[in-house]
């Protein structure tokens, strides 16, 4: 019970600061992949037009679904990848990298994490888009856009801890600034983390996050296949629509999500006497 509370708490706290921190630049972001009225413009006159229009609490719309399910999502995707992970250990699996680099435990451990993340994600994010839109929604769209946020979240997070454990090897074989390490110079600091990892794993899946966008929006023809859709953006141009907004919000969502997550995680952990599930 301690351990699930941990595990639900330290999710709950970075779910709380990345809706804080980054829901402005989100919402900035959903609205240039999926608003037909924005689909020319550039962040700036997006974020224009909105805060014109409703204020610093239209920059917030879709905050609360997200943060709800922001709680259940972190630990989830957390909670999971780190269960895996053990599993995996215990069972004195061999150990294998594949090129030398690429940590298969590491990788199956993040697969399962993002689709204990997705799940929980489906609704939440159906709702956020909605509202960050304007448009309306019923129950029974509710579930819009499962395959591809799944097939986006595995890989995501798949992505984030392998970058994450590439960036451990990188600190251990002196490649990293030592500005961008930890106190015992074996790995990233937690906004390093946080930031940096999180960016390239969003860069390996922005094509994927912008069809799934589309999917949620209510603004496409749902007969239309997310394979069809990507193809369309591949032609117009949009395949890597909104990724200015996307990854600064990343670069500062993520980071101080992390910082808050494992400052969370780590002194409740010493509380209730529990040892820490590394990621990686």
């Amino acid at each position: 019970m301690a351990e699930f509370a941990v595990t639900f708490l330290a999710g709950a706290s970075h779910g709380l600061t990345s809706v804080v921190v980054g829901q402005p630049l989100d919402t900035i972001k959903t609205r240039m992949q999926a608003m037909p009225l924005e689909a020319q413009s550039n962040s700036l006159t997006v974020a224009r037009h909105l805060f014109v229009k409703e204020g610093i609490r239209g920059l917030y719309r879709g905050g609360l679904p997200i943060f709800v399910g922001g709680s259940l999502m972190r630990s989830a995707q957390f909670g999971v990848s780190g269960t895996v992970k053990d599993m995996l250990n215990r069972y004195n699996l061999p150990q294998y990298k594949i090129l030398g680099l690429f940590d298969y435990q590491v990788i199956l451990a993040g697969m399962a994490g993002g689709i204990g993340r997705g799940l929980v994600e489906i609704p939440a994010d159906f709702l956020k888009i909605r509202k960050q839109l304007e448009q309306k929604w019923t129950y029974s769209h509710l579930m819009d856009g499962t395959f591809v946020t799944l097939a986006r979240n595995t890989v995501l997070f798949a992505a984030f801890v392998v970058y994450m454990d590439l960036g451990k090897q990188a600190c251990k074989a002196g490649y990293v600034p030592r500005i961008l390490m930890d106190e015992s110079g074996g790995n990233l600091t937690p906004f390093a983390k946080g930031a940096i990892c999180a960016n390239l794993a969003w860069l390996t899946v922005w094509p994927a996050d912008v069809v799934k966008t589309q999917r949620q929006s209510g603004n496409y023809d749902l007969r239309i296949g997310s394979l069809e859709l990507l193809r369309d953006n591949v032609r117009s141009g949009r395949m890597f629509r909104g990724i200015v907004p996307g990854l600064v919000r990343s670069s500062v969502a993520n980071g101080s999500s992390m910082v808050v997550y494992e400052f969370v995680e780590s002194t409740l952990s010493k509380k209730f006497g529990l040892q820490r599930k590394s990621m990686v």
